[in-house]
C-alpha cells in the first residue's frame, strides 16, 4: 500500500513503455466501466498502481481431508470461515503445507496474482497481475470490484463463482461496448471453458460422494476407490474434456493435479457456473440488472445462496 503510484501519473509519464502504457489505459477503462455500466463499488480501488520486488504477489494454500469430501478451512474475521489461506511469506506457506500433508491431509499450493480487501482500502494494481493480456486485466479488475461490492460471509464457493461470471462476462461486455469484439469473442469463449470444466468437476464430486458412501467402514477403503475414481477422471478428462477446449491448453488435462485439495480447491473457483448464466438470461442478458438480482437473492439466504438463485430460476 505505502507503494501505491497513480496509474495517471504513470501513463503520462514518458519513460513507461507503450505495452505498460496501454495495460493500464485498460486497466483504468475497465474499472470506469465497472462503475458506469455495472454500479460495481469501485471507490479508489485501481487507480493506482505498485511494483513488488518479486513476480509472485501471494501462495494460497489449500487441503482437504483425504476420505472424505470435506476441506480443511481457516477462520478470519468479517470473512468468516474459507477454505483457503494466503500467504505473504512463502516459506510459512511451505512450511505449513508441509505440515498439514504430514497431518494426513490432500495439499494444494498455487500462486495468486491479485486479490481484493473487499472494499476496505483502495486496492492497487500490482506488476504480479500487470503481467498479463488486457483481457485478462480487466477480467481481473472487475472480478475484484464484484468482491468489493458483494461478499457473503463464510460463502467462499459462491462469492468466488459469483466474481467469476461477473469478471467474465463484464469484461466481454467492456470490450464489446469499445467495438473490439474479437476481444469480447475470445472471452467468451473462456466462459464456456470454464462452464466446461465446472460441470465436470461437479460431475468428478458426485462419483466421488457416491464411491465414499460405498465404503462407510473403511478409511483405507474410501482412499483405495478414490484413487480409481480420480483414474478415470483422468481418463474423460483428457479423451473427452480437452478436445473441446476452445482456449485451454489440451496438455492441461493431462497435468492438472488430481486429488481432493485441488479439486475442491477449483470448485471454490466454478461452483455451479451455469446459474449465473441462466440468471443471466432470465434477466434479458443486462448484467447490471443480473448482478442487482443475484446480490439479491444472495441476501434472501445468506446460509444457501445458490439454493436461492436455483429456486428463482427454477432449476
Amino acid at each position: 500500500m505505502s507503494r501505491r503510484q497513480p496509474i495517471s501519473e504513470i501513463v503520462a509519464d514518458p519513460r513507461t513503455s507503450k505495452e505498460s502504457r496501454a495495460k493500464l489505459k485498460v486497466v483504468l477503462a475497465a474499472r470506469q466501466y465497472a462503475k458506469d455500466s455495472l454500479r460495481l463499488r469501485t471507490k479508489d480501488s485501481f487507480t493506482t498502481y505498485s511494483r513488488l520486488d518479486h513476480d509472485t504477489l501471494v501462495l494460497v494454500v489449500s487441503a482437504a481431508y483425504r476420505d472424505t469430501l470435506k476441506p480443511y478451512t481457516w477462520w478470519f474475521p468479517i470473512v468468516g470461515r474459507v477454505p483457503y489461506k494466503g500467504y505473504f511469506d512463502f516459506d510459512a506457506a511451505k512450511r505449513d503445507a508441509k505440515n498439514l500433508a504430514a497431518d494426513g491431509f490432500d495439499v494444494y499450493v498455487r500462486p495468486s496474482d491479485a486479490f481484493s480487501t473487499l472494499g476496505f482500502f483502495n486496492d492497487p494494481l500490482l506488476n504480479t497481475t500487470l503481467k498479463g493480456d488486457s483481457l485478462d486485466l480487466a477480467n481481473t479488475v472487475i472480478h475484484e470490484l464484484t468482491h468489493n461490492t458483494f461478499y457473503a460471509s463464510g460463502q467462499a464457493p459462491f462469492n468466488e463463482s459469483f466474481a467469476m461470471f461477473v469478471g467474465a462476462r463484464g469484461a466481454a461486455a467492456f470490450f464489446r461496448s469499445r467495438g473490439q469484439e474479437a476481444a469480447a469473442a475470445k472471452l467468451d469463449a473462456q466462459w464456456e471453458d470454464d462452464k466446461l470444466l465446472a460441470r465436470f468437476w461437479a460431475k468428478v464430486i458426485k462419483s466421488l460422494d457416491s464411491a465414499y458412501a460405498a465404503h462407510p467402514e473403511s478409511r483405507e477403503a474410501r482412499i483405495a476407490v478414490r484413487d480409481t475414481v480420480y483414474i478415470r477422471a483422468r481418463v474423460a478428462l483428457v479423451g473427452e474434456i480437452g478436445p473441446q477446449f476452445k482456449t485451454i491448453n489440451p496438455r492441461y488435462a493431462e497435468r492438472v493435479p488430481l486429488d481432493n485439495a485441488s479439486l475442491l480447491a477449483r470448485r471454490v473457483y466454478a461452483s455451479d457456473l451455469d446459474v449465473f448464466d441462466q440468471v443471466y438470461e432470465k434477466e434479458g442478458r443486462d448484467l447490471k440488472r443480473t448482478i442487482g438480482r443475484v446480490i439479491g437473492l444472495a441476501k434472501s439466504k445468506p446460509k444457501a445462496p445458490f439454493t436461492a438463485l436455483r429456486g428463482w430460476t427454477g432449476n
